[in-house]
């Protein structure tokens, strides 16, 4: 599988499922899910300049759905608008925005998956049986094309189990976060992945049985487990350039 391919993968799990194309949707949709995937694969690196018109040379569409994905990545702090110099993006989140999103996950999302064990229909426990499989796929391929692929998947993974919990605030609230987006660029980590896999199987597993209790459990042991592991990125940081990576 080529790096265009799983990109694709990756975004059509965060569309729903809906291959790339005019026919499927709002082409501003698909400009968004294209920069998008481009964030996760670190192609657009963090801190660098974008502009309207090299986009749409780029992409082979008109300025309009490019100002309107950019505009909607601005609301959601993904890129920054430059006065009179087109967008930036952002560089890497800070060790104190990682805690602080830690902290959100921590309280949204083991909520979220025992809900989600009380009231997901049998269609979405299998679609989060088929995501597993997807991410184990991926899972095996290399480069950051392969990464930023898991990571999209690993982020509608997520957002299934708070459409499945019934509550739309902290579906919401999650959504905010970026929490994969900001995470996956941190570094690529095979590691990650792996580790991750066997975590979320054990939270479908709780799901599956209707077991509220092991669900939350296993979520809030994966999301202690990520934030363990990622935290060591910012450690890697630190050792390397002698100085603690402030906020």
């Amino acid at each position: 599988m080529d790096d265009d391919a799983m990109i694709a993968r990756g975004r059509r799990a965060v569309t729903g499922g809906m291959p790339p194309g005019r026919s499927g949707g709002r082409l501003a949709d698909e400009v968004y899910d294209t920069l998008l995937g481009q964030l996760m694969s670190l192609r657009i690196e963090p801190g660098s300049r974008v502009t309207i018109d090299v986009l749409a040379r780029e992409l082979g569409v008109s300025q309009t759905p490019i100002r309107d994905a950019l505009n909607r990545m601005e609301a959601e702090g993904l890129v920054v608008r430059v006065p009179h110099a087109g967008y930036r993006i952002p560089p890497q989140i800070t060790r104190h925005r990682f805690e602080d999103m830690l902290e959100v996950r921590l309280l949204l999302e083991p909520a979220a998956a025992r809900r989600s064990a009380e009231r997901a229909s049998l269609q979405q426990v299998a679609g989060l049986r088929r995501m597993l499989e997807e991410m184990a796929e991926l899972e095996g391929g290399g480069g950051a094309a392969a990464y930023g692929a898991f990571g999209l998947r690993d982020a509608a993974f997520h957002d299934l189990i708070a459409l499945s919990a019934e509550n739309q605030v902290i579906r919401e609230a999650l959504a905010r976060l970026h929490s994969h987006v900001h995470l996956f660029r941190l570094h690529h980590d095979t590691q990650v992945t792996h580790l991750a896999m066997a975590e979320h199987e054990e939270v479908v597993a709780a799901i599956a049985a209707r077991d509220p209790d092991a669900a939350a459990y296993a979520m809030r042991r994966h999301i202690l487990r990520s934030g363990e592991r990622f935290r060591r990125l910012f450690d890697e940081v630190k050792d390397v350039n002698g100085v603690a990576v402030e906020a």
